[in-house]
């Protein structure tokens, strides 16, 4: 089992930028793909990003692709989602989240196995 923590969110004008963390701890995160989600108020939880268990592969929202990039840092057992270009629609409850199936990235909430407790990210225009 793995426990996962974020931080980064916070308040950010139109256009900037806030990288968010996610700390894994319990078993180690090489061992799961990670990915990002959001969830904007009235809305369903939305894929935004993910990452192998190695780091090698990566995979985005196509509303996010360009803009953001998620990178993990194994001997911190940290996954990170650096968002530049900021936008108003961007603003949500930020997910970090575990998959135990490492065959391929997935962008089905539903799929992962562990998941944070959300961090907000405003982005004001």
């Amino acid at each position: 089992q793995v426990q996962l923590v974020e931080s980064g969110g916070g308040l950010v004008q139109a256009g900037g930028s806030l990288r968010l963390s996610c700390a894994a701890s319990g078993r180690t995160f090489s061992s799961y793909n990670m990915a990002w989600f959001r969830q904007a108020p009235g809305r369903e939880r939305e894929f935004v990003a993910a990452i192998s268990w190695s780091g090698g592969t990566t995979y985005y929202a196509n509303s996010v692709k360009g803009r953001f990039t998620i990178s993990s840092d194994s001997a911190k057992n940290t996954v990170y989602l650096e968002m530049n270009s900021l936008k108003s629609v961007d603003t949500a409850v930020y997910y970090c989240a575990a998959d135990r199936d490492t065959t391929w990235l997935r962008r089905e909430s539903f799929r992962y196995d562990y998941w944070g407790q959300g961090t907000q990210v405003t982005v004001s225009s």
